[in-house]
């Protein structure tokens, strides 16, 4: 298991993780989600993970297929794992 961690602001720390099950990983059926309070940390978490060597899956942006004030961020951790941050509140 390969770890990364990077602080947020005000000390919120995003820790991003893996469990190297092949079915998991490859086939691309599981997605762990995390709701943020706003938009900003939407933005900072997709940053963070990206930095500590996490690999874009979806630029933060609103994706108005789910709802007018969806705005979340993709992206997989070191070991391939598909990770989310969304909120839901205007901005």
């Amino acid at each position: 298991m390969r770890i990364g961690t990077a602080v947020l602001r005000d000390g919120l720390q995003l820790i991003l993780y893996g469990f190297t099950l092949e079915d998991v990983c490859t086939q691309d059926r599981d997605m762990t989600a995390f709701l943020a309070p706003d938009r900003p940390s939407v933005d900072q978490a997709h940053a963070a993970a990206l930095t500590a060597g996490g690999v874009s899956e979806g630029a933060p942006g609103l994706r108005p297929q789910y709802h007018a004030n969806y705005y979340g961020a993709y992206f997989r951790d070191l070991d391939g794992n598909k990770l989310g941050v969304c909120c839901h509140d205007p901005a």
